[in-house]
């Protein structure tokens, strides 16, 4: 087992961290112009591309440096929604057409989408279909050679700002697992549009909305994957995200975690710094604890994905911890700060923008079920007769 990253992408880490700071602070308020202003200073860094093979504009990278280097972005900039809107823009859209798109398809879209031109939304959620996908109403018809989609999609990372969207529909209703289908739309075909971005308790910097389809009609090239591969390619799109998009909130918080230990040593009470006493130095410790435990774990679910695993277990396993610590965290640097805790600033931010975790890529709830599922629990056994 070795734990250190190989030079050269420690060296990547560490300039991307001095990118994110000086060039990706987040604004007061969101607009889609400096929104895009830093998706394209992102791109040319080449993280937007990070691990989509080279031949399609990409880097090439594995999850684990993935992961690093997701890392190294939490850590430069204090905005995590645009953070967050990079990954899921990376592991939820592209990762699905490198792994399941034609040649065509790779060739047309992944170079632009690496390089910051262009911006993608996958778009799978429903009001009524959330955790359970399988509920899902937005339908799929084939009319001769085109197919007609009819629906509405709710939080859709990156939706009121993208150029194309990965759009799951019911192509064969009744048909379980297999009777969903994807679609790569742009975001021009008419009968598409999207709504604006939802108010949200945290993750501010990353544009979220609903997504409604009526009667958008698109060729059968349209299709990323055959005709019922849709819950497949979101499959392989939620093993990249639970893996390497987790790893935004690893960065920040080791930001906060930083930031903290500053302030427990500058901040004076009692004629010492508050970090001599016990309750908050014991606060701390536990605070480097949770954040290094779930490093391990996620780079533990990296790894699992980068030779081959399924990536079910490890990936929800490093999901739970990650999302769980971030919250922990957020409550702990509150409660170092005191009443600056409370207001506007880097602690109560990290707590806001840690809340969505625990319900992103899956609630925590689902994972444990997954889990559950995958040790076997549940099964009933063969009663043994005498």
């Amino acid at each position: 087992m070795n734990f250190d990253l190989p030079t050269d992408t420690a060296a990547m880490c560490q300039a991307l961290t001095a990118f994110a700071r000086r060039d990706l602070r987040g604004a007061e308020t969101f607009t889609p112009e400096d929104f895009r202003r830093r998706w394209s200073l992102t791109g040319k860094q080449g993280v937007l591309g990070l691990t989509v093979p080279e031949e399609y504009g990409g880097s090439g990278m594995d999850a684990v440096s993935a992961v690093a280097l997701m890392e190294a972005l939490g850590v430069g900039t204090d905005d995590t929604g645009f953070g967050f809107s990079v990954a899921a823009h990376l592991f939820a859209c592209l990762m699905p057409i490198a792994e399941f798109g034609t040649p065509e398809q790779k060739l047309r879209w992944l170079p632009r989408l690496s390089s910051g031109e262009l911006i993608a939304a996958h778009a799978i959620t429903e009001p009524e279909a959330g955790s359970d996908i399988f509920a899902m109403r937005t339908t799929a018809e084939l009319r001769g050679d085109e197919y007609v989609l009819n629906g509405t999609k709710a939080f859709a990372t990156n939706a009121p700002v993208a150029d194309i969207l990965l759009v799951q529909a019911v192509t064969s209703p009744g048909g379980g697992f297999f009777g969903l289908t994807t679609f790569i739309i742009e975001s021009g075909t008419r009968g598409l549009r999207t709504g604006p971005p939802y108010s949200k308790v945290g993750l501010r910097g990353s544009p979220t909305g609903e997504v409604y389809l009526e009667d958008v009609c698109v060729p059968r090239d349209c299709l990323l994957g055959s005709p019922g591969a849709g819950a497949a390619v979101f499959s392989a799109s939620m093993r990249w995200e639970r893996t390497c998009l987790f790893g935004v909130y690893l960065g920040a918080m080791r930001r906060v975690l930083d930031s903290t230990i500053e302030f427990a040593n500058e901040r004076e009470q009692f004629g010492t710094s508050i970090g001599e006493f016990q309750a908050v130095s014991h606060r701390i410790v536990d605070m480097v604890a949770s954040v290094e435990s779930a490093r391990l774990m996620l780079f533990k679910a990296a790894d699992d994905l980068s030779h081959g695993g399924n990536g079910e277990i490890w990936s929800a396993l490093a999901k739970i911890a990650v999302s769980e610590a971030a919250v922990r965290l957020g409550l702990d640097a509150i409660q170092v700060r005191g009443s600056l805790g409370v207001i506007d600033g880097e602690a109560e931010t990290l707590l806001r923008d840690a809340l969505p975790s625990r319900i992103v890529s899956g609630t925590n709830e689902i994972q444990k079920n997954n889990l559950a599922r995958a040790l076997g629990l549940g099964r009933r056994r063969p009663v043994r007769r005498r």
